[in-house]
């Protein structure tokens, strides 16, 4: 199986990776909203435990839509999407050390660590749109801080819009490719 082979079956598969970004983009809404209403603690355990939820829900999701839910053993991305899933629990400890800190950087840390995350996805899927979303997340949680001093829950609120522009985005790109493949 060539690498261009084995993106396309995890294109095929998994819709582009889409569902991950709505699902994704959802929890962090709903954890700036607890934010916003003042609720940091809960704000903070939406995203750190909705996130242990992100793949299961993608898979209900799939599942939902009559898809299937796994590659064949033979493709080799299928190691490559494992060990960066696990990249974000890994770096879990040092954002929760950075939010006792300063607070402001509970967001913060997670865009970046999230944005690096992503960045791995181009070769996974063969899509530069998640070259972009890195880049945006990295910026976004490097310049907010700065911008922003002291403000909690809009580092949720820009995180969760650019996750489901990342969705609505690898929607619109799989569509055009639709149209214009034989």
């Amino acid at each position: 199986m060539t690498i261009r082979e084995a993106q396309e079956e995890m294109r095929r598969v998994y819709v582009d990776g889409a569902i991950g970004p709505f699902v994704s983009g959802a929890i962090w809404l709903a954890s700036a909203a607890l934010a916003s209403a003042g609720s940091r603690t809960p704000a903070v355990l939406a995203l750190v435990l909705g996130g242990v939820f992100i793949f299961p829900i993608g898979l209900l999701v799939l599942r939902v839509l009559g898809r299937p839910t796994a590659v064949r053993k033979e493709n080799p991305l299928s190691f490559l999407a494992m060990q960066v899933a696990f990249t974000i629990p890994l770096a879990i400890p040092l954002i929760l050390a950075a939010t006792q800190h300063r607070s402001e950087w509970f967001y913060s840390g997670f865009l970046i660590v999230v944005g690096a995350h992503y960045l791995p996805f181009v070769t996974l899927y063969g899509l530069p749109h998640y070259a972009i979303a890195g880049v945006l997340m990295v910026a976004a949680g490097v310049a907010l801080p700065s911008l922003r001093p002291g403000e909690f829950a809009l580092g949720g609120w820009v995180g969760g819009g650019l996750l489901v522009a990342l969705g609505v985005a690898l929607v619109l790109g799989r569509r055009a490719r639709a149209r214009h493949s034989p």
